[in-house]
C-alpha cells in the first residue's frame, strides 16, 4: 500500500520544484491531463489530498470545468496545464493520445518533470512515450492502474508501476492520493513492463465481465432465470464481484458507465496485438474483442460494459440489437 503519511519534504530537495498555489506555498503542482471518468476523480482526489496545486486540462474543456470548484485550476491547453509543473499525469484514451497531449505541451514541459504515464496503452505505445521522455529530460514512470470509476472516486486504485528509484520517492506521495496500493515492477519505464501486466490483468477482468454477459444471455436464450443462476454460485468459488456487478447492470437495463464498451473494446484489442507479438493465441479475448466490436457498433460505446450482453442478440451482422 502507498504510504499516505509522506510529507512535502520526502518528496524533492531542488529549491525549484514547490510551486505555490491552490496547495499553499511549497505545493507540488501536478498537472492532469485527461480528465474524464477515470482521470477526473484522480484530479478531484489530488486537489483534495493536501499539498498538491493542480492543474487540470481535458480535450473537451467541460469534462474539466467542474474540477475548479476543488481548487484545480482549469487550463485551456497541454502547455498551459504544464508550465511549472513538477509532475505530470496523463489519462487519455491510449498511447497516440498521450503522445500528442505531451508534444502540445512541448514548449512548457522543463527537463526534470516526472511523467507518470497511467492511461492503458499496451505494450507497443511505450517504446515512443519513453523516447519523448529522454528527448525532454523528463522522468518517466510507466504507472497504468487496476480500477474503474468507483475505486477512482474512492482513491483505491492499484498502480502497476515501473521507472528509476530515484523518482520514486515523488512517484509514490501523488500515487498516495489516487490509489491504495502500488506494485513496482521494474526500474525502467521504457520496457513496457507495467503496462504488459496491466495487460494480463485485463485479459482475466475481460474474462470474467463477458463470462458473465454470456452466461445470462444463454439463461434468457433458455427461459432459466437468471436470479436461479445467480442463486446457484452465490457463495462458492464460482461466485465473483465482477459477476454480481455487472449482472445486476444487465437485470436492471441500465447502463452508467464504469468503463465503457468503447474504452473495453480498445484495451481487448491491445491485448490480442501484444498477444500476437508474442506468440501467444488468445482464442477467448479474440472472441471477446469481437462481441465488445459488435456493441460498440450497435450503439452501446458509450455505455458501461456490461452492455457487450447485447451482442449475443441479433444475429451475427453489424446492424441494430
Amino acid at each position: 500500500m502507498a504510504d499516505r503519511s509522506v510529507t512535502d519534504t520526502d518528496t524533492d530537495t531542488d529549491a525549484d520544484t514547490g510551486t505555490a498555489g491552490a496547495g499553499g506555498a511549497g505545493a507540488t503542482s501536478v498537472a492532469v491531463l485527461g480528465t474524464g471518468i477515470m482521470g477526473g476523480p484522480m484530479a478531484r482526489n489530488l486537489a483534495g489530498a493536501g499539498g498538491f496545486d493542480v492543474r487540470v486540462w481535458n480535450r473537451t474543456r467541460a469534462k474539466a470545468e467542474p474540477l475548479a470548484e476543488v481548487g484545480a485550476r482549469v487550463a485551456d491547453t497541454p502547455a498551459d496545464a504544464v508550465d511549472g509543473a513538477d509532475v505530470v499525469l496523463t489519462m487519455v484514451h491510449d498511447g497516440p493520445a498521450a503522445l500528442d497531449a505531451l508534444r502540445e505541451a512541448a514548449p512548457a514541459l522543463r527537463a526534470g518533470t516526472l511523467w507518470l504515464q497511467s492511461s492503458t496503452v499496451g505494450v507497443g505505445a511505450i517504446g515512443p512515450l519513453a523516447e519523448f521522455a529522454a528527448r525532454y529530460g523528463l522522468g518517466f514512470v510507466d504507472a497504468p492502474v487496476l480500477g474503474t470509476k468507483l475505486p477512482a472516486e474512492q482513491g483505491t486504485l492499484t498502480i502497476f508501476a515501473a521507472g528509476p528509484a530515484a523518482v520514486r520517492d515523488r512517484a509514490e506521495r501523488v500515487f498516495s492520493a489516487i490509489g491504495e496500493r502500488t506494485l513496482w515492477v521494474g526500474e525502467d519505464g521504457g520496457t513496457g513492463a507495467a503496462s504488459a501486466l496491466k495487460l494480463v490483468v485485463n485479459n482475466w477482468v475481460l474474462t470474467l465481465v463477458t463470462g458473465a454477459g454470456e452466461s445470462l444471455a444463454l439463461a434468457k436464450g433458455l427461459g432459466v432465470d437468471p436470479r436461479a443462476f445467480l442463486d446457484a454460485v452465490a457463495g462458492g468459488p464460482l461466485d465473483s464481484g465482477y459477476l454480481r456487478t455487472k449482472s445486476e447492470l444487465i437485470l436492471a437495463g441500465d447502463y452508467p458507465p464504469s468503463f465503457t464498451v468503447s474504452a473495453a473494446r480498445k484495451d481487448a484489442a491491445l491485448i490480442a496485438e501484444a498477444a500476437e507479438r508474442s506468440g501467444v493465441r488468445l482464442d477467448l479475448a479474440a472472441a471477446a474483442a469481437e462481441r465488445l466490436r459488435r456493441a460498440e457498433r450497435r450503439g452501446h460505446g458509450g455505455e458501461d460494459w456490461a452492455a457487450a450482453y447485447f451482442a449475443s442478440f441479433g444475429g451475427t451482422d453489424d446492424g441494430g440489437a
